[in-house]
């Protein structure tokens, strides 16, 4: 079995004999038509309702008699369209006479921080350069920039941006996948963790310590609970233009109108392209964090976390990401360099959480039942200190999962002249971990 890897600008090779492979596991394919632009049109044409049908107002009739507009646009860390988007969507909001100074764009980063102007050129596309005078960005530490407007269910407490309350329209727009505490990315996403305080961002990510804040799920989900309970709370009307992307990262569908009509009607279209099943678990698993997912280890750790639903237990688990832009946010490191185990790391969590502290835990659970492996731009020191080996290649990762295999008594094939058993090690591929959801047949 002969593969390549995304890695940067370039492609790494991996090569297994073939009876070593369990399944090279891809988002499904997902039958459609026409382009990206006319889908993007024709989720406008036939835009969700409230009440989850697809004939609710249109754009046209939802700008009309608006002063001042507030368009919510994803950060350089999501794969989000937003240049299409822009396409679509500039021409009718200049036609209600909402474009000039009546339009707000504001870059959700939740707690991340500010794009460069490099990372605009990649958000907005050709349309930078005629909107950069109209271009915020959100920053979750500015006290001052936020609206205290409540507290959740589970008593988060509920502070957005004040962008959001100087607006009488606002639309969200996004891309929907599986996320490894959300659920689902996109929708609600926008305004909780997109454009709220630092205080609410790290209350509701504690709920990821929560075991129902897992991927896919919705029902019962804390985080996605919080998300919900911000909504009521917000005034003006919102209008929502979601993308559900194919494995080439190409548009596969575009869902508008109503904000979670139109994303539950996305996370449909996201169920069968990213869940996968495969046969069964995995001895290794070799998780790809493709662009621009790759930009830190704080994003690529979704790699982790699907690679890890489908590997057994004292199993490898192989990341390749280059994460370019260093570590992400460095409290989770810290507190992984600062435990002397997993499991000691887990315990620290629990006595005290701060943000970025759900990302540590979900680091520890995996450190704790698997071998983890990377191929990244980050030192060995570094990575060693959060419970991961730094290694050359993929080549190099998997030879060495192999061997520790074999020296455990499980073997490889082409050694000996007897049939192939389940004692031998097997392989699954995820070319792009960060969204492929595996799912054993197996299991239940």
């Amino acid at each position: 079995m002969k593969l390549t890897v995304p890695y940067l600008t370039k492609t790494l090779p991996l090569e297994f004999p073939d009876e070593n492979l369990l399944a090279v596991a891809e988002p499904n394919e997902f039958n459609t038509t026409g382009t990206a632009a006319e889908k993007l049109a024709g989720a406008l044409e036939k835009p969700y309702g409230a009440d989850g049908k697809q004939n609710g107002p249109g754009l046209e009739a939802f700008l009309k008699g608006g002063k001042r507009l507030l368009v919510i646009v994803n950060d350089a860390t999501r794969p989000t369209p937003t240049a299409l988007i822009l396409s679509g969507l500039l021409p009718l909001v200049e036609k209600a006479g909402l474009g000039g100074e009546s339009l707000t764009l504001i870059t959700a980063t939740g707690a991340h921080r500010a794009p460069t102007e490099s990372e605009y050129r990649q958000i907005l596309g050709s349309h930078y350069d005629k909107l950069r005078r109209r271009c915020i960005h959100h920053d979750a530490r500015c006290d001052k920039d936020m609206v205290d407007i409540g507290v959740t269910r589970n008593g988060t407490p509920m502070l957005l941006n004040k962008a959001l309350f100087a607006a009488d329209r606002i639309i969200a727009t996004g891309s929907v996948e599986p996320h490894y505490f959300a659920g689902f990315t996109g929708g609600r996403k926008a305004f909780l963790p997109g454009i709220a305080g630092y205080k609410t961002i790290e209350a509701n990510h504690k709920q990821a310590l929560s075991p129902k804040a897992r991927s896919l799920a919705l029902e019962g989900n804390p985080v996605h609970e919080d998300m919900m309970d911000a909504l009521p709370l917000i005034k003006a009307p919102v209008f929502s233009l979601m993308t559900v992307l194919d494995k080439e990262q190409g548009v596969a569908a575009v869902s508008a109108g109503d904000l979670m009509a139109s994303f539950y009607g996305a996370v449909e279209i996201a169920r069968k392209i990213f869940c996968v099943t495969i046969p069964a678990l995995a001895d290794i698993v070799v998780s790809v964090a493709k662009f621009p997912m790759d930009i830190d280890l704080y994003q690529s750790q979704k790699a982790i976390d699907n690679g890890a639903a489908a590997l057994k237990d004292g199993g490898f688990l192989i990341l390749v990401s280059s994460c370019r832009d260093g570590i992400g946010d460095e409290a989770y490191a810290n507190l992984l360099a600062q435990a002397g185990s997993p499991a000691d790391a887990i315990e620290q969590i629990r006595a005290g959480y701060k943000l970025g502290y759900h990302k540590a835990a979900k680091m520890a659970e995996v450190a704790g039942r698997a071998v983890i492996l990377a191929v990244s731009e980050l030192g060995a020191d570094r990575l060693k200190s959060m419970f991961i080996e730094k290694v050359s290649s993929p080549q190099e990762a998997l030879d060495a999962a192999l061997a520790a295999l074999k020296a455990r008594g499980i073997r490889i094939p082409l050694e000996t002249g007897v049939p192939l058993e389940t004692g031998v090690p097997k392989i699954l591929v995820l070319p792009d971990g960060c969204v492929t959801v595996p799912e054993p047949a197996n299991q239940p």
